[in-house]
């Protein structure tokens, strides 16, 4: 058994037994003389078997959008799509079952010919679906995050995918708040997933059929 495995097993036996998920990945990460980038792995890898079971009960297939307003996490699901693309060692099936990365480009996204095929697979995949109203929230601290609105626009109307942009600098507030109230969210990121109702995971159904959304 490799060091990131007895990693993985000794911070799932912490936080278990209720130790705080900084303070037990500090512990594990320092003893085992893990990367930055070995430390994120086991930060969006590992949870309790408590937290594993409730975010699980969250996840609905998306076949259940059907008719439903959707709220998508944008930055989140595009940058794990692009991921997908890229063939992206980065991705990872979580113990809580979400698809999620570790390559932290957060913050320094930058539009490429990839965002482009990843905005196509998104869009494509809820167009098979057929939620009453989509709403893309990108965080607009992010650069060129305008420039990537006008894109995402452009693709939904394309494709006939009813619902709208919004640039905020407050996405995970809103998207909790919304999530509170019943509406389905589209998202990989821990804290929302905890404070909403209902989520669907997007990257997770793009990388099942990637073959046909991809080619």
């Amino acid at each position: 058994m490799g060091k990131i495995d007895e990693a993985i097993k000794d911070l799932r036996y912490l936080l278990d037994r209720g130790y705080r998920k900084t303070i037990a990945l500090k512990f594990v990460a320092d003893h085992y003389l893990l990367s930055k980038k070995e430390r994120n792995y086991l930060s969006r890898h590992v949870f309790s078997r408590r937290k594993i079971k409730e975010r699980k009960s969250k996840i609905i297939k998306l076949k259940n959008i059907k008719n439903k307003k959707l709220l998508i996490d944008g930055y989140n699901v595009l940058i794990t799509v692009e991921n997908i693309i890229r063939n992206s060692k980065d991705i990872f099936i979580a113990q809580d079952g979400f698809l999620r990365d570790c390559s932290a480009v957060f913050g320094k996204h930058k539009i490429s010919t990839t965002t482009y095929k990843a905005l196509k697979a998104i869009i494509t995949t809820l167009k098979k679906y057929q939620p009453k109203y989509v709403v893309f929230y990108l965080d607009k601290n992010v650069s060129f995050s305008g420039e990537l609105a006008k894109r995402i626009r452009a693709c939904m109307s394309k494709h006939k995918v009813n619902g709208e942009v919004i640039l905020s600098n407050k996405v995970d507030y809103i998207l909790k708040k919304e999530g509170k109230k019943g509406n389905v969210v589209a998202t990989s990121d821990s804290v929302i997933i905890d404070n909403v109702k209902q989520v669907v995971d997007i990257p997770k159904e793009i990388l099942k059929c990637s073959n046909t959304l991809l080619s």
